[in-house]
């Protein structure tokens, strides 16, 4: 994959990937393998959070639509090498700020109808924390699924 071309995001913003479909794949460790391989990467790749999200859910029975998700979030990688998180001085002449942002799709899930959550926190101008995961349950609202995201997001900045 270091000489595959490279992709301008991790997913494509219209995937919808679902238990059902294609083809299993030939060679399911090695889609285990590459995922894990890809947990891994968010620790310092947090624009790649929500897609390997995405994949994680198809560990136990993946198919081919979700081994082509995983070498498009693979060559995303490929394509920016250089990228990584930056961490610099806050300004001394300013008070330190403490600030997140959260976000949630509301029953994007083609299977379960549970929405995702993601957010990320700043501290000064650094981001320290991020994450990308399914809702437990099943929100009723638009409304519902962001109010589910934001208290998992004051949770964590607690």
């Amino acid at each position: 994959m270091e000489t595959a071309k490279g992709m301008p995001t991790p997913m494509v913003s219209s995937s919808k990937l679902s238990k059902m479909g294609s083809n299993p794949v030939s060679d399911p460790t090695l889609f285990r393998s590459i995922v894990g391989a890809l947990q891994y990467a968010t620790i310092t790749r947090p624009e790649i959070s929500f897609s390997v999200n995405k994949v994680c859910q198809f560990l136990s029975n993946p198919l081919e639509e979700h081994w082509k998700a995983v070498k498009r979030i693979l060559r995303y990688l490929s394509g920016t090498l250089q990228h990584g998180l930056l961490i610099q001085a806050a300004p001394t002449h300013q008070p330190l700020s403490l600030i997140g942002f959260c976000d949630a799709d509301w029953a994007s899930d083609l299977d379960d109808r549970r929405s995702t959550s993601g957010a990320c926190v700043y501290i000064g101008p650094n981001l320290v924390s991020w994450w990308s995961k399914k809702q437990t349950l099943v929100a009723r609202s638009s409304a519902e699924a962001e109010y589910r995201s934001l208290a998992a997001l004051s949770a964590e900045i607690l």
